[in-house]
């Protein structure tokens, strides 16, 4: 996602930023060990049909990585003095091979401690770099020591007894280890039987003393033996995933299927899923494992989804479950939408009719209501956090969508503000005067002028402000004047016109002073009544035929920029 303000504008989104001092967030703040999600029993997450891994292969594989990574490393340094003793390093090819013995061994046990001590788990990608690194520089390690073996003792007794041992090793290491895919094992480990295969085989084709002292144990026997390793092998590759994943069905009583990545931001994932038991869609919300060490990140949220649990308006997203999974994953789990938000049905169908607009903004400043009422502002509302879904065979239905950014009116009950005083939080694009001065007196007109940017996108196709750079569009809150939106659509009408500038003007005073007043300015625009459910259900009849495809903004599992 683009922090460019213009880039955005096309779609009615913008990043939400976080701008705060660099200090630590109180210990009171944090999530502790009577935490609501840390006192869930733990939960696990399944993967559809069409994948085999789940959202928990990159912790498996990294810590079976780092056992093999330990195994080979220290079998290495038990070797290494061993080596120095009997491997005549004063030679020139002994010297190299022992000077690679050490170098492989330093890789081998440094890869080891850094997957040990890593605070933040490196992706996935980068674990199987790491792993195919290690398999692979031990393989040509071994390749060059057999081969110059084989060479010594032709030379000094005209015999060639090939040590497959630490052959064998390896392959086995690899397939105990190393969680993966049936084909994927195939590779490597037919790859790493292979190759002293092939060592015999052009030592007899293209050494000639090398093939005099070879046997038919050498052309036949041991490559058998390479062969047959690697098949069990890759056997108990697939016996040992195929006996993790019968634990893993057994123990999902109650769980969830992952059916479906609808969205990745920086702090998360959100996927399509589906409860085993109920058989109903969801979403679930998951923060990644490497941002799981950020106590501020699962700290704000936490906030978020104890905050969503408290509003019960059907206007506003409903969670269904949240906690930590056993493989320490935070999530939560919230209702299924299909549908857009206005950011997508601006970009696809151009700007709207107002008495559409009035429609869908009255719905918000219900859901605004009961938040307001409990002693929250959302800070953060824009096109992306306001859905239009299908519910109940209903079209139209407005629901509103991330309460990351959410702060308590006043301190009364819980605070739940993780946001440091002086802290600018917020949307360029859609951000409050207030907000952009990162005054802490924050009140529902905050709210009320984000919505009002909201509808001025809607009715004109652009937003209030633009620009280059996210700090300009936030001066421009604060400095400029908006152009009014009937200069830049004609033939708006005059009385809904007025709503939305009294909603942008810079001095929280002279708006709406609450969504109620909002509401009934609303309410007594002319076109009001110009839009109702059966014109919504044909809007989207004739727009999108078919079912629209599940669709979440991705802005759901940002975390600042």
């Amino acid at each position: 996602m683009s922090n460019e303000a213009n880039t955005q504008s096309s779609s009615g989104d913008a990043p939400t930023i976080e701008f705060a001092p660099s200090i630590g967030v109180a210990d009171s703040q944090l999530p502790s060990e009577e935490s609501p999600a840390l006192r869930c029993g733990p939960v696990k997450f399944v993967t559809g049909s069409g994948q085999d891994w789940t959202c928990e292969i990159d912790a498996v594989l990294r810590r079976r990585l780092r056992l093999a990574l330990w195994v080979l490393g220290l079998g290495f340094a038990v070797f290494l003095p061993v080596h120095y003793y009997f491997g005549e390093i004063a030679t020139r090819t002994g010297g190299f091979l022992f000077l690679g013995h050490g170098s492989l061994t330093l890789v081998l046990v440094g890869c080891a401690v850094w997957l040990t001590l890593a605070r933040q788990s490196p992706s996935f990608t980068t674990l199987r770099l790491v792993e195919v690194a290690a398999f692979g520089l031990t393989g040509v390690f071994f390749g060059f020591l057999s081969w110059n073996s084989m060479e010594k003792q032709c030379l000094e007794i005209g015999q060639v007894r090939f040590e497959g041992g630490f052959w064998l090793i390896l392959i086995y290491t690899y397939a105990l280890f190393i969680p993966n895919s049936f084909w994927r094992s195939a590779i490597v480990i037919g790859s790493i039987a292979l190759v002293p295969i092939v060592l015999l085989y052009v030592g007899w084709l293209f050494h000639p003393e090398l093939a005099r002292a070879m046997t038919t144990e050498h052309t036949v026997v041991i490559p058998l033996v390479f062969v047959v390793a690697g098949i069990t092998a890759l056997l108990g590759v697939d016996t040992i995933h195929h006996l993790h994943r019968q634990s893993f069905e057994a123990n999902r009583l109650g769980q969830y299927y992952l059916k479906q990545l609808l969205g990745r931001g920086g702090m998360g994932e959100v996927y399509l899923a589906e409860h085993k038991l109920l058989k109903r869609p969801c979403v679930i919300k998951l923060i990644r494992p490497d941002k799981a060490g950020d106590p501020r990140l699962i700290a704000r949220f936490e906030r978020e989804v104890r905050t969503m649990a408290r509003l019960s308006h059907w206007n506003t997203v409903e969670i269904f479950d949240y906690g930590i999974s056993a493989e320490g994953v935070f999530y939560y789990v919230m209702e299924y939408l299909p549908g857009l938000d206005l950011g997508q049905v601006v970009a696809q169908f151009g700007r709207q009719h107002p008495a559409r607009i009035i429609y869908i903004l009255r719905q918000v400043c219900d859901a605004l209501r009961e938040a307001h009422s409990l002693g929250f502002i959302h800070r953060d509302i824009k096109p992306a956090n306001i859905f239009l879904a299908h519910r109940g065979g209903v079209s139209d239905v407005v629901k509103v969508l991330d309460f990351g950014l959410v702060k308590p009116i006043s301190h009364r009950g819980e605070s739940l503000d993780l946001t440091l005083d002086g802290a600018v939080t917020g949307s360029p694009l859609y951000m409050s005067p207030e907000q952009v001065l990162g005054e802490d007196n924050l009140d529902a007109r905050t709210d009320i002028y984000s919505l009002g940017a909201v509808a001025y996108y809607l009715l004109t196709g652009r937003p209030p402000f633009s620009g280059e750079k996210p700090i300009k569009v936030m001066l421009a809150h604060v400095y400029e004047t908006v152009t009014p939106p009937e200069k830049v659509v004609p033939d708006l009408p005059p009385d809904f016109c007025q709503v939305v500038l009294r909603c942008l003007e810079k001095d929280p005073d002279r708006r709406f002073a609450n969504v109620d007043e909002l509401d009934h300015a609303l309410l007594s625009c002319a076109d009001a009544d110009g839009w109702d459910r059966e014109k919504a259900a044909a809007w989207w009849r004739r727009h999108l035929p078919s079912d629209a495809q599940p669709k979440l903004e991705v802005s759901q599992v940002s975390a600042p920029v």
